[in-house]
């Protein structure tokens, strides 16, 4: 991997203010980030244009939220629903690479550009499909997802995704980054789910309204 040097207001360095223990190789991945998300969104529009400069603040670091709930042991697998350009499962396999990542998307030219940075990064823990998630066969101790769907038919479509077995701190399920009030979408899993603000864990105004979800699906 070509070292990158990263020049964003924030960049890597808001990365380091929350996660102090990087390798030297996962800031390098991290800074790598800038570049490659820049220049392929001169092309695609992967993330907003008016979005991109805030990449490490709206995209990185709320992917990495999910890492300030759950610590993933060694050998999970975790199966990213919805990646887009590769959130938050990229941000997630630079975290732990000692797990494995399976990011999947139903649209494709998303896919290539989630394909394109793993491969740049050398993420040798992530996969990548170009697929609808009700074509995905595999099972995975985790789902991971952004705002994808409504809860209610995301733990639809994933349910027979999830193992048996379990591994982690947390029993076997759905991780889902969302905003706003969710006491109705959740209503359905009050006795299997729990709920974290992000503004417990990142000072920054971006997360006031930031949260994590996690439904059991063991």
């Amino acid at each position: 991997m070509t070292k990158a040097t990263d020049t964003t207001p924030v960049g890597v360095g808001i990365i380091s203010k929350y996660f102090p223990h990087l390798t030297e190789r996962q800031q390098e991945q991290f800074a790598a980030l800038d570049a490659l998300y820049h220049d392929w969104n001169s092309k695609i529009n992967v993330i907003s244009r008016k979005d991109i400069d805030n990449l490490y603040l709206h995209h990185v670091l709320h992917s990495l939220g999910l890492a300030k709930v759950i610590t993933f042991r060694p050998e999970t697998t975790v199966m990213d629903v919805g990646t887009g350009g590769g959130f938050p499962g990229i941000p997630l396999a630079i975290l732990f690479p000692e797990v494995r990542f399976h990011l999947v998307d139903s649209i494709g030219k998303k896919i290539k550009v989630a394909t394109d940075v793993a491969q740049h990064l050398g993420l040798d823990n992530v996969s990548l499909r170009h697929c609808n998630v009700m074509e995905e066969k595999q099972q995975f101790d985790f789902v991971v997802s952004r705002a994808v769907m409504n809860t209610d038919e995301l733990v639809r479509l994933v349910r027979a995704r999830i193992k048996k077995r379990q591994q982690n701190s947390l029993p076997n399920g759905l991780l889902c980054l969302k905003g706003g009030e969710l006491g109705a979408e959740l209503h359905h899993f009050k006795h299997v789910s729990m709920t974290w603000d992000l503004s417990d864990f990142f000072e920054e105004d971006f997360f006031a309204t930031k949260k994590v979800i996690y439904v059991s699906i063991s």
